[in-house]
């Protein structure tokens, strides 16, 4: 299912946008902006790629397109990432940058997957992130997704942790998690998550620990892996617009 639902996402064209801000001298500290104007929503998204380098913003540019097109003014954020000069704090601080540089709170922080967690991130952080916060399968809680080796050691990557190591208890990795783990930062916002039932990229255990902790609103979308949410004209991207709105 996920699979089939990366090669969609992955076949359509990127979408330019229709001007483009800096926030950093660094060549991922940009902002895309789409929908200028519009009247509905200001939706700033924050992308996933398990904040790996070869991930960057492309892949979410038809589905902020999308959005634009749905009556929303639209921010999709670029950020430093693993292996590009990113990693923890460096990777947050960027988006508390870009937050910054965009001014005013948007009305939604939208984070997909690894976006989620900064996302989430920020929710905890900033005094007043957004309007609110809605997340599709966030990497919401760093310790577990440690301990299950997501995406081969992903988090340990991010945080500066040893990859091979098979829990949480490694002290850098430890030591990061208190700053970096939504399951350890109270959200100043309204959070909304919505997960697909076969999501196999990122478990669907994280996002019920997160809302279980702190209360958060979780919408599930059955039948639906880890891609489709963010893929335009999918019913499971309806689901994301009605979200959003």
């Amino acid at each position: 299912m996920s699979q089939d639902e990366c090669k969609a996402l992955l076949a359509l064209a990127p979408a330019p946008p229709e001007r483009q801000v800096r926030y950093g001298e660094h060549p991922s500290q940009v902002v895309d902006l789409y929908g200028q104007g519009a009247p509905g929503p200001r939706v700033v998204l924050l992308h996933g790629g398990f904040w790996r380098e070869e991930w960057d913003r492309t892949h979410l540019s038809p589905f902020a397109a999308a959005l634009a097109g749905q009556g929303m003014s639209v921010a999709l954020v670029e950020y430093r990432r693993v292996g590009g000069g990113g990693g923890w704090p460096a990777t947050a601080e960027d988006v508390d940058a870009a937050l910054d540089h965009l001014g005013a709170p948007p009305s939604v922080l939208f984070g997909h997957s690894a976006g989620g967690q900064l996302a989430l991130w920020a929710a905890a952080r900033r005094q007043r992130a957004a309007g609110r916060v809605v997340v599709v399968a966030p990497v919401a809680d760093l310790a577990r997704a440690h301990e299950l080796r997501l995406d081969d050691g992903a988090v340990a990557s991010f945080l500066g942790g040893q990859d091979a190591t098979d829990s949480a208890t490694d002290s850098a990795t430890d030591s990061a998690l208190d700053d970096a783990d939504p399951m350890r930062l109270l959200p100043r916002v309204p959070v909304e998550v919505l997960h697909g039932t076969t999501d196999a990229e990122v478990p669907i255990e994280l996002s019920r620990r997160y809302a279980n902790n702190w209360g958060g609103r979780l919408h599930l979308m059955p039948g639906v892996g880890h891609y489709a949410p963010v893929t335009p004209r999918t019913p499971a991207f309806d689901v994301v617009v009605r979200s959003l709105r």
